[in-house]
């Protein structure tokens, strides 16, 4: 949620985050921990991942990916939160992608 303009919703009964009023993140967690997001950049990388898979609905053929976990495995959270962030960029606006830009150039001028 930390991302310009992202913010949660419920819509169909599920758990999203949104931009601009487009979903970024699909989030999921009754038995198994998932997220789908979209990945224009990485999706043939993430389907060589055993976790991942075609997002349902249709939405697979769109770029979207599905990760899901069971409660004893343990999730790549760096690799989620760089889907996450692609899926952000690949949705938002570009003036939401450049004040993110903004505040990444300025974080690591900070080092």
């Amino acid at each position: 949620m930390s991302l310009p303009g992202a913010w949660e919703d419920h819509p169909w009964g599920e758990s999203v985050v949104k931009v601009n009023k487009k979903v970024f993140v699909f989030l999921g967690g009754d038995e198994r921990l998932s997220l789908s997001t979209k990945l224009p950049e990485s999706r043939d990388a993430a389907m060589t991942m055993a976790f991942a898979s075609p997002t349902g609905y249709g939405l697979g053929r769109g770029g979207w990916v599905t990760s899901a976990f069971d409660t004893k495995d343990s999730p790549p959270v760096d690799i989620l939160c760089d889907w996450i962030e692609e899926s952000y960029r690949a949705i938002a606006p570009k003036k939401l992608v450049a004040e993110l830009d903004d505040r990444a150039d300025r974080f690591a001028s900070d080092d």
